[in-house]
């Protein structure tokens, strides 16, 4: 009965601290740094090389990042992206080693809750994604650079006036040519879905 009541009282103190806080209001000039966990789908269909199919694996998890300023109360810029992440290659089922995959983004966010006093600051962005590829184990393969069209939604959830749970996801397009030996062969199509999650610090 003393737990039951002990663990009651720590939880409505904990709530009650959480209410306390005064509720997050972005606004334009702030800055902020994200950090967390992502993991990526491909596409079902990827490609292919000369006559035959491309399978590219998803991505397991990595780690996430963001830098972003509001040069308005509604409005603001991101940079982000993802650390290195390796990807399964097949081409009519068998496998040909694997490729790695780095994208950096750049967009531009609107936050419809932006000015006003609120804990949950959703978000939508779109811009552009830039993915270098390297790491191909076949040799004499190379699969060039893309540049391609992203977009996202996320939500931020305010801790405290500084520090935020945040959780996103992107689609980007994503699509490079393939070159053995410096011969065009084949288009290598990635089209990622992104989710993640992690914490936001604003300052």
């Amino acid at each position: 009965m003393k737990t039951t009541k002990l663990i009651t009282a720590a939880a409505i103190a904990g709530c009650s601290l959480f209410a306390a806080q005064s509720a997050l209001a972005y606004s334009a000039g702030d800055f902020f740094v994200r950090g967390g966990v992502a993991k990526t789908d491909t596409r079902s269909d990827n490609g292919n090389v000369g006559d035959g199919d491309l399978s590219i694996s998803s991505a397991e998890r990595g780690f996430s990042y963001g830098l972003g300023y509001l040069f308005h109360d509604n409005i603001g810029v991101e940079l982000s992206g993802t650390e290195k992440v390796e990807h399964d290659l097949a081409v009519d089922g068998a496998g040909v080693g694997t490729l790695d995959r780095m994208p950096i983004n750049l967009m531009v966010n609107y936050y419809p809750l932006g000015g006003l006093d609120s804990r949950i600051q959703p978000y939508v962005g779109a811009g552009l994604n830039y993915t270098r590829f390297s790491g191909e184990e076949l040799p004499g393969l190379n699969v060039r650079r893309s540049y391609g069209a992203i977009g996202q939604v996320g939500i931020d959830l305010a801790v405290t006036d500084n520090v935020m749970l945040n959780g996103f996801a992107n689609y980007a397009d994503v699509e490079g040519d393939i070159r053995i030996d410096g011969t065009e062969v084949g288009t290598a199509k990635v089209d990622p879905l992104t989710i993640g999650g992690g914490v936001t610090f604003r300052f």
